[in-house]
């Protein structure tokens, strides 16, 4: 316990910002939710619309909700500017303020159409206007359902809020994200309580405030509504950076949502801090998210593989040859996104198919020609982006593969998914020390079908020009070999009392590189 109460102690950060996101997406939910009750408490029409679309909402899974915003905004650039972000806080709050609508408006829209009807005659006996009645009759009594659904609401938020991640805005997401992809529980632990704390502490505190409602009582919704405005206001303040301006220019790093990638952007991070820069994170995106972003600014570089950008993104299904790709790559990238592919890394991390060595020998199988045969009596597994990804059609349709069932699985799991006999073959990555720690077979692809994935470091339309930036970059270019590469991901991913952090993995790569 004493490990996780150390991870605990180290939330504070991200804590604070999942508290601002969250109280700021429940107030644009109720900002939105009262009008909209008051509208529909007096027309059928308004009501049935609104609570559908808010029912609506609610069918589609958070997590989509949040992805779906990104090339909504994306595409408001259009009208709003290059500068609108569309990463991070903005598309985080309008989709957990869409999340928290409905039972905020359910429960109002509840209160306001039962309400007493001879209450309301006596109202307008007295002369009362709509403002008077609405304020000195109608809230008071609607005052406790709504304070009900606000504590809904919450609730749904708080945990929804995890999800933000995703999208590049740091919440309680990242220590459950980070410990997921690294098989560290203990981060898993400190972030699901923390953010299971929170939920709690938020529907004791705004339960105090509905009591007050419902028992008239001033002081003890006043004393609630005290406690979560100063709790707000702590993690507002706790954000502001009371120093003085450093001067320092900030680099923006983008990372996707596996081992390596985190390993990566810290050892680049720790680089450039050392050249002058401030450097933030933006961890766990996925691959579309991450070339966009860096195309627009929202981030400054990141890291990206050859096969990836050409299959996904150049929508390719040729294989011309690893100099060729590159070569292509860099001029798509340059002329059509903006970008600069300021080289490569050194290794490649390709996907290939891979199997426990005794369950390959037992059935024969060498290549994926092989597998081809034995497919439809097995079960694949694959990362969430794999079976929808170009290079899997391209395989698919080469070999003819036709699996009994195909599964998905995060990177981490997809290993011990093969251990466990829930998978007899997966897309591994070639640069992953699971393979050899596993002692996994990777089956030759004698028709070439999978294209190269050299490791590329990207820079945005903004830093493509960069000297400083890109000067303390440039050593970095063929520094890291694969087996570098393999021993530094295993670090991180192997479950025994040697794991290390993506920081420590990154500092232990520096070194034996030769950058340190």
């Amino acid at each position: 316990m004493s490990a996780v109460w150390t991870a605990l102690l180290g939330l504070g950060d991200v804590l604070a910002q999942h508290v601002i996101l969250s109280a700021c997406a429940i107030g644009l939910g109720t900002a939105v939710a009262l009008p909209l009750a008051v509208w529909a408490s007096r027309s059928q029409a308004v009501s049935r619309g609104a609570l559908g679309f808010a029912s609506l909402v609610q069918t589609i899974p958070a997590l989509a909700l949040l992805a779906l915003f990104f090339p909504i905004l994306l595409s408001l650039r259009a009208v709003f500017g290059p500068n609108l972000p569309t990463l991070g806080f903005l598309p985080a709050l309008l989709a957990l303020a869409l999340y928290a609508l409905l039972p905020i408006l359910r429960n109002a829209v509840t209160a306001q159409t039962n309400l007493d009807p001879g209450v309301l005659q006596a109202a307008d006996a007295v002369g009362m206007s709509f403002w008077q009645r609405l304020r000195i009759v109608e809230a008071p009594l609607a005052a406790p359902y709504i304070m009900a659904g606000v504590r809904t609401a919450a609730v749904w938020t708080i945990g929804a809020a995890t999800l933000s991640t995703t999208i590049g805005r740091p919440s309680l997401g990242d220590p459950i994200f980070a410990g997921l992809q690294t098989q560290n529980w203990t981060l898993v632990l400190a972030g699901c309580i923390a953010s299971a704390g929170l939920a709690i502490v938020a529907d004791a505190l705004l339960g105090i405030i509905e009591s007050g409602f419902r028992h008239r009582d001033r002081r003890r919704w006043l004393g609630g509504a005290i406690a979560v405005a100063l709790g707000v206001a702590a993690a507002f303040a706790s954000q502001v950076d009371w120093s003085r301006d450093d001067g320092r220019d900030t680099i923006v790093i983008g990372t996707k949502q596996f081992s390596e990638q985190l390993i990566l952007g810290r050892l680049v991070g720790d680089r450039l801090r050392d050249a002058g820069y401030n450097v933030e994170y933006r961890e766990g995106l996925g691959s579309a998210v991450v070339a966009q972003a860096v195309a627009n600014g929202s981030i400054d570089l990141y890291f990206d593989y050859t096969g990836t950008i050409w299959a996904n993104q150049m929508k390719r299904t040729d294989n011309p040859g690893r100099d060729a790709m590159y070569n292509a790559i860099v001029k798509w990238e340059r002329e059509k996104q903006g970008t600069r592919v300021l080289g490569k890394l050194g290794f490649e991390n390709a996907y290939a198919f891979a199997m426990r060595e005794d369950r390959a020998k037992e059935l024969g199988i060498t290549t994926i020609t092989d597998l081809a045969r034995a497919a439809p009596r097995l079960v694949a597994g694959g990362d969430p982006e794999w079976f929808e990804r170009p290079e899997w059609f391209a395989v698919r349709d080469a070999y003819g593969l036709k699996f009994a069932n195909q599964r998905n699985f995060s990177p981490t799991f997809m290993y011990d998914a093969l251990r466990s006999d829930e998978a007899d073959v997966i897309t591994a990555y070639t640069s992953d020390g699971r393979i050899a720690a596993d002692k996994l077979r990777v089956l030759e692809d004698p028709r070439e079908a999978l294209p190269s994935y050299d490791t590329l470091i990207i820079l945005s339309p903004e830093r493509a020009n960069d000297e400083r930036l890109i000067a303390a970059l440039r050593p970095l270019l063929g520094s890291i070999n694969v087996e570098a590469m393999r021993e530094a991901n295993f670090s991180v991913d192997r479950t025994d009392g040697e794991k290390k952090s993506p920081q420590e993995a990154a500092e232990t790569l520096a070194k034996k590189i030769g950058l340190e």
